[in-house]
């Protein structure tokens, strides 16, 4: 049986396309759905375009009732990966999916982590301290934003005079290179056999 993913995003969705293009020749794995809080994110027509079912809901929907908890019991899903997913994760989704929900950060967590820390936020606020090397994290998911389990981080250097968005082509770069195979690693050693 195919593990069947569920990926989370709530906007372009480069890192959604990267790993639903990882895994498309890989029979053990299947990219059964999108989830998406923006009825607009690009991420939804990549998932179009791709051949995969995408869901969209709201706030009320996602926190005060069962139905996306429900939607992801009715695909037989297996593990959620967030990918570029701003939201928190519900209590009922972090329950049932203990230690199968994984997300990446556009930083070396623990630093630059938290509530508001994505996309140039993240990369502005390691210009400002100065941090000679930044990088990604690949982590569990847990009740906060950013602080569950690591599982792997790649560096790379920064360097005098770069901006926010020389960061930013680095850091993507790094997120394309590891992060579904990162994913496919942590699944394999999770479930044997």
């Amino acid at each position: 049986m195919a593990i069947r993913i569920a990926v989370f995003a709530s906007g372009n969705g480069s890192n959604f396309q990267c790993i639903a293009e990882y895994f498309a020749g890989k029979k053990d794995f299947d990219i059964a759905v999108l989830y998406s809080n923006r009825p607009d994110a690009f991420a939804l027509q990549r998932a179009a375009a791709l051949g995969i079912p995408a869901i969209t809901f709201n706030n009320e929907q996602f926190y005060n009732t069962s139905g996306i908890l429900n939607d992801l019991h009715s695909r037989n899903i297996d593990w959620i990966v967030l990918a570029g997913f701003l939201w928190l994760v519900p209590e009922n989704i972090l329950r049932t999916f203990k230690d199968r929900i994984v997300n990446i950060h556009p930083a070396l967590l623990p630093k630059h982590g938290g509530k508001g820390m994505y996309g140039m936020r993240v990369h502005q606020a390691v210009i400002s301290s100065q941090d000679p090397e930044t990088g990604i994290t690949i982590h569990l998911v847990n009740e906060q934003y950013d602080e569950g389990q690591v599982v792997f981080q790649a560096r790379c250097s920064v360097l005098p005079g770069e901006t926010a968005a020389d960061i930013a082509k680095k850091i993507h770069q790094l997120e394309q290179k590891y992060f579904p195979r990162e994913i496919e690693k942590l699944i394999t050693k999770n479930n044997p056999g």
